[in-house]
């Protein structure tokens, strides 16, 4: 990259913040959603005095208040290519498949983010993206007309694929080139009131499902929905209603931890919006279609596969013991199963359930000028010489993807769909593999570690991923 291009964090930030303020004047109660959460995270910091010193040396603070994901539904192939090479330009890449439809949503995804450290302090901007599973469709004429509404469309403007075309190019975008990428880019994630089909045809896709009829229906796959992160998501979830909000009945995720794992996740309910339907006179008809919505996150400790999977177990035995879908006792049973599970960082960090970043205290630093230190992390931590604080979760929970998606699609839950891996077939649209997140994870970690044994004069090692 030459000194004249501007840098893909810029542009990324850029984008993620044209991208809220064009949400707020979209869906106005998302702007009183940002100041609930920014109120929240105040009240938060000013009752603990120890927090604000913990996210500073976490590097997790300066970005707090820059945090958002957003989510888009594709509904081609074509699509989606391009959509990777748009995010590329912002510095974000695929990270991760999720496949919905054994949850009942028809879509399957990745999400796109930063995957560098220097990058995600700066900017942590994330887009959950899906694709249409065209193929679950079971009428096959219903289908193949999809298929046709889809291919007629063209989500991008010309000067943005332009502008893609530029940057592959050059490598890279001028300031004003970026400036010009983030205007048109932006188009794409914008609401259009007119639909493209006529009453009758949106019904149909409505009927196969709802998310099928939000994809298909309009000329492009409006942002719909964007999520600030909080610090404390169960005061957010009770300040909703306080603030004229209806939000969803249950916190989708983990239960609330003194010390927080992976991700949890609250909406308000998607907007009824008015839209114009195609006629078949040319003179359109009014109609009604729900699909936006405003999400919040709390996030938490990003957990190694073995702390994956105790977590997938303890979440099947809660859904299990009481539908997700009554409220007060499963968030009960949910507390209650979920004591097995330690709730202190020093007890997941011995059992190996979480990742950890490393890095060597001012007590260690001393002891390396007058002694002899041992060469292992564990002897370290043990002796107060190099301290550990849990790696941020950055991805997505499928389970809980598809619990927000079914309760702001309205109707009654849908039945998971006959599993069908698809993962090739997404893979070879999207153009690239994802990048496994727990991969990324581990190399952080390692990278902690070899970094906190160089600082205190050790030989630096070459560690292996905490083994799950």
């Amino acid at each position: 990259m030459t000194a004249n291009f501007i840098h893909p964090d810029d542009i990324r930030s850029q984008f993620s913040n044209a991208m809220s303020e064009m949400y707020r004047a979209e869906v106005p109660q998302y702007g009183t959603l940002l100041e609930l959460v920014a109120d929240v995270n105040a009240d938060v910091l000013a009752q603990d005095s120890e927090l604000k010193p913990l996210l500073e040396r976490r590097g997790e603070l300066g970005r707090l208040n820059l945090e958002y994901h957003g989510a888009i539904r594709l509904g081609t192939a074509a699509e989606l290519f391009t959509i990777r090479r748009v995010f590329a330009v912002m510095g974000m890449q695929p990270v991760g498949y999720y496949d919905l439809s054994v949850a009942g949503v028809p879509v399957h995804s990745t999400a796109f983010r930063p995957v560098d450290e220097a990058a995600l302090k700066r900017n942590p901007f994330r887009v959950f993206t899906s694709l249409l599973r065209l193929e679950l469709i079971e009428d096959a004429g219903l289908r193949a007309e999809a298929e046709a509404i889809l291919a007629a469309r063209n989500i991008f403007t010309a000067r943005a694929l332009a502008l893609l075309d530029l940057h592959d190019e050059q490598g890279g975008l001028t300031l004003e080139q970026g400036g010009e990428f983030v205007k048109e880019a932006l188009e794409t994630f914008r609401w259009h009131q007119q639909a493209t089909v006529s009453a009758e045809t949106y019904q149909r896709l409505h009927d196969a499902h709802r998310l099928i009829a939000d994809v298909v229906s309009f000329r492009g796959p409006h942002i719909n929905h964007l999520t600030p992160r909080t610090l404390d998501i169960d005061a957010v979830q009770a300040g909703m209603p306080l603030r004229g909000i209806n939000p969803k009945a249950v916190i989708e995720g983990p239960p609330r931890r003194a010390c927080p794992i992976l991700l949890r996740q609250t909406s308000f309910k998607a907007l009824e919006e008015n839209v114009a339907f195609a006629g078949a006179d040319g003179a359109p008809a009014q109609g009604r279609h729900t699909a936006r919505f405003g999400e919040v996150e709390q996030r938490g400790a990003a957990l190694t596969p073995k702390g994956r999977q105790r977590y997938d177990e303890l979440l099947n035995a809660a859904r299990a013991k009481v539908p997700a879908t009554e409220t007060p006792a499963y968030m009960t049973a949910l507390l209650d199963i979920f004591q097995a599970m330690p709730d202190d960082w020093r007890g997941m960090r011995e059992q190996g359930l979480a990742y950890f970043r490393y890095s060597a205290t001012p007590a260690g630093w001393a002891a390396a000028k007058t002694e002899a230190l041992p060469a292992t992390i564990d002897a370290l931590v043990a002796r107060g010489y190099v301290q550990f604080d849990p790696i941020i979760y950055e991805d997505f929970l499928p389970v809980s993807a598809a619990g927000i998606f079914q309760s702001n699609l309205g109707g009654p839950a849908a039945e998971a769909y006959a599993t069908r891996s698809n993962r090739d077939v997404f893979v070879q649209a999207l153009g690239q593999s994802p990048f496994d997140e727990l991969a990324l994870y581990a190399r952080t970690e390692a990278d902690s570690i070899a970094q906190s044994l160089a600082d205190l004069g050790l030989a630096p090692a070459n560690p292996a991923p905490r083994p799950s």
